[in-house]
């Protein structure tokens, strides 16, 4: 027969299925089934045994494409390649390739947990918004389309800074498939954050210090919390770096609290010296970590109540929201904290560039490479100084500390 569409849309069903191959012995064939449905055949012979394969339905692929399809297997046998098996292959790679469920475990058990402080945050992330609706698709199925989808899901049910926050997981998932050979690409590229962020840079004043340092005190949260808060604001550190302190990282000795590579944003040990204000906080948090009805042994300055561990970062967010309307106070977050101690040492006349360094962002360039000065003296005064200033507005009287802030120290480092 010479197949034509004409021809093939004349081929009715029969009681029995059967087949109608090309002239010519192509080995080209349309097998009709007993309810009408024509798929495209090739039988051909490899290493001298007869095999077949199929092509898809017709018309859902044209005649045009089926001949397209039947030279590419004669090419390959050709070449010395059943086309079958590779069909084969292609199958088996298609059923056993890496489903969106199969994605998130690789990524955190391989990037995230190794290498990444908000690891935990990560995977909250991914288990909440992504895997109750991709669990059991292919990664390499998703489509930008879906990503935009599951954003504005989000937005719309009043959450778009977590929109935000998930797209940044999500990229960062696609990325490491990419890195993995995973994938060829990524579904996230060309997506926009559905949200605007704007950079926060509210300080606390010294009457908003005051109430809250005071208000925490008859607060409805931990001892724990309250302390972890207090210090924070008194060292200017980060706050998962404050509540993830372990016992071992302070030396008493030297008064200097050691926060380790591992847990430092920077991947660099970072030393902070201890005011007498920061060891009266942190000599209270002993205490109560001595006292706290967790089941294990304390090896941290803040531990959990429930678990072999310190307290978590986003409980004492939640801290924070739950205390700010009872004492009077509103849209303050704990980095507000950090940022308020860093704000008043420069009004007290600390440099920048010490401050810089107690906050311990990240140096660049030449100045990363050449500036190894530890400045532990210029911080622990900043820092003496800072400590004697917040007594100073809790009290409301003067501070009875003799440090002297120096408008110069670090700049000619």
């Amino acid at each position: 027969m010479r197949l034509t569409d004409r021809g093939i849309a004349a081929l009715k069903a029969r009681a029995k299925r059967y087949e109608v191959w090309e002239d010519g012995r192509t080995g080209l064939g349309v097998r009709v089934s007993t309810v009408g449905r024509k798929s495209w055949i090739y039988m051909y012979r490899f290493n001298g045994t007869p095999r077949r394969m199929t092509f898809g339905t017709y018309p859902a692929v044209s005649l045009a494409d089926a001949r397209v399809k039947h030279a590419k297997a004669k090419a390959d046998l050709e070449k010395g390649t059943d086309p079958g098996d590779e069909k084969l292959k292609r199958k088996t790679a298609e059923r056993n390739a890496e489903t969106v469920a199969d994605l998130v475990e690789e990524y955190l058990e391989k990037w995230a947990r190794p290498r990444k402080r908000s690891a935990a945050e990560d995977e909250r992330t991914l288990r909440k918004e992504v895997v109750p609706l991709w669990a059991n698709r292919k990664a390499k199925d998703i489509k930008r389309r879906d990503v935009i989808t599951l954003l504005d899901g989000i937005v719309d049910r009043g959450s778009p800074i977590q929109a935000n926050r998930t797209l940044a997981v999500i990229r960062k998932m696609f990325n490491f498939a990419i890195s993995r050979d995973i994938l060829d690409t990524t579904p996230v590229a060309m997506v926009k954050a559905p949200a605007k962020e704007n950079q926060r840079d509210r300080v606390l004043s010294a009457d908003e210090i005051r109430t809250l340092w005071t208000g925490l005190g008859t607060a409805p949260v931990s001892e724990g919390v309250k302390l972890a808060l207090k210090l924070q604001l008194a060292t200017a550190q980060r706050k998962g770096e404050i509540v993830g302190a372990a016992l071992n990282e302070f030396d008493f000795e030297s008064n200097v609290w050691t926060i380790p590579a591992e847990r430092s944003k920077n991947g660099q040990a970072h030393r902070v010296p201890l005011s007498p204000l920061a060891l009266e906080l942190i000599q209270k948090a002993k205490e109560h970590a001595g006292e706290s009805p967790s089941l294990f042994p304390s090896i941290w300055l803040f531990p959990s109540p429930t678990a072999d561990g310190p307290i978590l970062a986003r409980s004492v967010n939640r801290a924070v929201y739950k205390t700010l309307p009872a004492i009077g106070l509103e849209n303050i977050t704990p980095h507000d904290l950090r940022r308020t101690a860093a704000s008043n040492m420069t009004a007290l006349g600390i440099s920048r560039l010490v401050v810089s360094k107690i906050l311990n962002h990240v140096e660049t360039g030449v100045t990363a490479v050449y500036n190894r000065h530890g400045y532990d003296a210029e911080k622990c005064h900043a820092l003496e100084a800072w400590s004697a200033r917040l007594e100073e507005i809790v009290s409301g009287k003067p501070a009875t500390s003799n440090v002297v802030p120096l408008a110069t120290v670090g700049e000619a480092k």
